[in-house]
C-alpha cells in the first residue's frame, strides 16, 4: 500500500523511561506509533499489536468519543522521512488520541472496571498525563518568552561539551551553530532536542563537507587524524586546516551548503541540490534530466 502523504519530521518523544516514535505529516498532523502508545500505557513490549485495540473494545469504548474511536479504527498511513516512492506505508495514530486514551483509562479505573492486572495501565496513564501537562506548560512559557531558541542552543552546547574535550571546545565555532541547526532539520529532525543519537552527525559532516571540499581531502584527513584503538580520533578534522587558506575555504563551503539547505524543502531535494552544486570528488556529476527539451 502506497500512501499519498509523507512525514516531514520524525523523532522520539521521551517521557521518563518511555520512548514514543512520533512524526509530523505534510498536513501538520502530529502522529505517534501504535506500538509506542501501547508501551506508554504499560503494555509489555512483546504484546500483540492488537493488545491496545482489544483493551479499548472491552474496557474503554464507553469512555471515548465517536471521533476518537474512529481514529483508532482508521490509523494514519504515510511515507517516512526520506523513504522512496515505492516504500511501504507506515501506520500511526493522531497524537491527540493518546491523551484521550489516558483519560478513558483513568475513568475506567475509577469506576472499578479494570482488573488488578489492568490497573498498571491506569498508573501509566496518570504518569503520562501529568508528565505531558508539565511539558506543555514549560513549552508554553518558553514560546511566550522567546526562550525556545535559547533552549535549543543550550541543548546543542551540551552535545558539544559531551563530544569535545575542554581544550578542543574553542574549535566548535568553526562550524557555526546555524549550520548544525539547519543540518539536523534538513535530515528530518525537528531540533537537537529530538536527536537521540548525536554521534551519527559525524557521518553527515563527512558526506556534506569533507567529501566535497577538495580532491582527496577526506582521505588525507583520515591519514593525518587516524582513529585510535578506542574508535575515536585524537583531534577534530578541521583542526588540521591552515589558517590562511583551509579554514576560509571550509567556512565558504559551509555557507554554500547552508544556502542549499534553505533552498530545499526536504532531505531528498537537499541531497539532489547538493550533488549538483557541490558533488563529491570522484563521483559522477548528476545531470538534470527532468526536461529533455531544455537547452
Amino acid at each position: 500500500m502506497i500512501s499519498e502523504i509523507s512525514a516531514t519530521h520524525t523523532g522520539e518523544l521521551v517521557i521518563g523511561e518511555i520512548s514514543i516514535p512520533c512524526h509530523v505529516l505534510e498536513d501538520s498532523t502530529r502522529a505517534v506509533s501504535g506500538r509506542g502508545m501501547q508501551n506508554s500505557l504499560g503494555f509489555a513490549k512483546n504484546a500483540s499489536g492488537m493488545a491496545l485495540n482489544n483493551f479499548v473494545d472491552s474496557k474503554l469504548a464507553t469512555y471515548l468519543s465517536e471521533e476518537t474511536l474512529n481514529k483508532l479504527k482508521n490509523p494514519l498511513t504515510f511515507k517516512r522521512v526520506g523513504s522512496g516512492g515505492s516504500a511501504p506505508a507506515t501506520f500511526a495514530y493522531d497524537a491527540t488520541i493518546l491523551i484521550d486514551l489516558c483519560d478513558a483509562v483513568i475513568q475506567a479505573n475509577r469506576a472499578g472496571e479494570l482488573s488488578k492486572h489492568q490497573q498498571r495501565h491506569a498508573i501509566a496513564a496518570e504518569i503520562l498525563v501529568r508528565s505531558v501537562a508539565k511539558i506543555g506548560i514549560i513549552a508554553l512559557v518558553d514560546e511566550a518568552t522567546g526562550y525556545q531558541d535559547t533552549r535549543e542552543r543550550l541543548a546543542l552546547q551540551k552535545i558539544l561539551d559531551r563530544y569535545l574535550k575542554e581544550e578542543r571546545r574553542k574549535w566548535s565555532k568553526t562550524f557555526p551553530d546555524e549550520f548544525w541547526f539547519k543540518l539536523v532539520k534538513i535530515k528530518g529532525h525537528e531540533s537537537y532536542l529530538a536527536l537521540q543519537r548525536p554521534g551519527f552527525v559525524g557521518h553527515w559532516v563527512n558526506d556534506v563537507v569533507y567529501s566535497r571540499l577538495a580532491p582527496g581531502i577526506k582521505n588525507k584527513l583520515k591519514e593525518l587524524n587516524p582513529r585510535l584503538p578506542s574508535g575515536s580520533r585524537k583531534s577534530k578534522h578541521h583542526q588540521h586546516f591552515t589558517e590562511d587558506f583551509g579554514l576560509p575555504e571550509l567556512k565558504d563551503h559551509l555557507n554554500k551548503v547552508m544556502v542549499l539547505m534553505d533552498a530545499a524543502s526536504n532531505k531528498k531535494e537537499f541531497e539532489r541540490l547538493l550533488n549538483r552544486s557541490l558533488p563529491k570528488y570522484g563521483d559522477t556529476l548528476e545531470l538534470d534530466l527532468d526536461n529533455p527539451n531544455d537547452d
